[in-house]
């Protein structure tokens, strides 16, 4: 069993920069590949960015490529998600999810999750 807990969001103007960060209880975090997902108002959950368990293999959707940077520090059970440049369409509530073997995209492949954290981002 794992329980994730995200950091708290907030509200950042267009342009700028959040760090949302994601701590995992349980001994086995290092096994589990970690996502970040977001959702929006009226919208699916969708995929953000994915780390697997090392670090060494890391995925993102093509909306944050080059903008948001996944990471995680296994000593630390957490996983990190920072967010530059950010646009008034990244306003969602982001959340972190955990699957064993290797990463995916899609939210229902993931067995553990957080309780979520909005995002706001003004224009």
């Amino acid at each position: 069993q794992v329980q994730l807990v995200e950091s708290r969001g907030g509200l950042v103007q267009a342009g700028g920069s959040l760090r949302l960060s994601c701590v995992a209880s349980g001994r086995t975090f290092s096994s589990y590949a970690m996502g970040w997902f977001r959702q929006a108002p009226e919208k699916e959950r969708e995929f953000v960015a994915a780390i697997n368990w090392s670090g060494g293999s890391i995925y993102y959707a093509d909306s944050v490529k080059g903008r948001f940077t996944i990471s995680r520090d296994n000593a630390k059970n957490t996983v990190y998600l920072q967010m530059n440049s950010l646009k008034p369409e990244d306003t969602a509530v982001y959340y972190c999810a955990a699957r064993s073997f290797r990463t995916h995209r899609i939210p229902g492949e993931y067995d553990y999750w957080g309780q979520g954290t909005q995002v706001t981002v003004s224009s």
